[in-house]
């Protein structure tokens, strides 16, 4: 299962960031180009294992959006973005995230109280953007059914997981060794 996108992981280029090993992928970066055979696959996967019943699909800016969208497609369920840029919007909530490579805040808009969401993302590091996005929803009063992810590239899912109480579920396992991308 997944083949492409193992495939696609064992091909990317590895660049180093100051201490950070940052992964050159299609899914991750839109770089090289994102051939639909392989989001096809990974959005098919998504959706049989995601608990999709839910009322909204949350995306954080940008490399999530290319999955959200087709997914939100697929299962009939609307999508929101959380922003890298304020709105002013009433009700907006501050998500204050870090990175391996960045720090800053992002802006959720459009959740409500009770609303059962649906987080997708394109890549677990650090757990920085879920750890904040996910405290924001709460924040806004909205239920975390699923987290659904491409990669998980510091081995922090399980240890999230307990952290946040809630499931992770990520399509594939990496780790970068000798500047290579290791699939697990």
């Amino acid at each position: 299962m997944l083949e492409l996108l193992r495939e696609s992981f064992r091909r990317a280029t590895v660049m180093r960031v100051n201490s950070y090993d940052y992964i050159v992928h299609p899914l991750l970066d839109g770089v090289p180009a994102v051939e639909p055979e392989l989001l096809e696959e990974v959005i098919n996967a998504m959706f049989e294992t995601g608990d999709m019943d839910c009322d909204l699909i949350v995306a954080p800016e940008a490399m999530a959006l290319p999955l959200a969208a087709p997914l939100s497609m697929m299962s009939d369920i609307p999508y929101v973005v959380v922003r890298k840029r304020s709105y002013g919007l009433e009700g907006e909530i501050r998500v204050e995230q870090s990175t391996g490579y960045s720090s800053g805040a992002m802006y959720l808009n459009g959740v409500e109280r009770g609303d059962r969401v649906v987080v997708v993302d394109d890549v677990l590091s650090t757990g920085g953007t879920l750890r904040g996005i996910v405290k924001a929803l709460r924040a806004a009063g909205a239920e975390v059914a699923d987290v659904l992810v491409v990669a998980d590239k510091g081995n922090r899912a399980a240890e999230l997981e307990k952290e946040l109480g809630l499931r992770i579920q990520c399509m594939v396992r990496l780790e970068v060794k000798d500047g290579r991308v290791l699939v697990k």
